[in-house]
């Protein structure tokens, strides 16, 4: 069974400043270099007039990871990360894949300006992890490590925007 994920995030900068650093290539190298963890690197990147798509890798070190995970996967844990935005509408999709694990995470995420200035950006989506008896525990701990590391993300892109301001 899949577990729902809907997480939000906010920035004081407008959406058209957020959505700027999510579709350049230096904003994601820096942020890969900051947060992307083991083996990090941006894999793919791709633009035309109206879409900017990519995939970045990302590691987290096995003794970092829960007893759970560490017993399924044996050892670091890679995850291939798949983006793709439309300008108009700043609206994406985004695919998770995890390295030695029968698991996924799909969802759409959207970028849009708050009532009350600045942005927010949302991500809704589901988690699928198809291993018997542990496959519900590893969901729970991806929608939760998803949330840290898209808040984490989000401060990112504000110090980065403000670096450049």
């Amino acid at each position: 069974m899949a577990r729902r994920i809907e997480h939000l995030t906010t920035s004081r900068r407008p959406a058209s400043d957020v959505y700027s650093a999510l579709v350049d290539d230096a904003y994601l190298r820096d942020r890969l270099a900051a947060l992307g963890g083991v083996g990090a690197e941006l894999v793919a990147f791709n633009r035309t007039d109206t879409t900017t798509s990519y995939q970045l890798r990302q590691g987290i070190p096995a003794e970092k990871l829960p007893s759970v995970a560490r017993g399924v996967l044996g050892g670091d844990l890679l995850i291939d990360r798949a983006e793709s935005w439309t300008e108009a509408g700043y609206a994406g999709t985004v695919e998770v894949t995890l390295g030695g694990v029968p698991g996924r995470l799909d969802g759409t995420i959207t970028l849009a300006d708050a009532a009350g200035g600045g942005s927010e950006l949302t991500l809704v989506g589901q988690v699928k992890v198809g291993i018997p008896l542990v496959g519900g525990k590893l969901e729970s701990l991806i929608v939760e490590q998803v949330a840290v590391l898209l808040d984490k993300e989000a401060e990112f892109t504000t110090e980065w925007l403000a670096r450049r301001a």
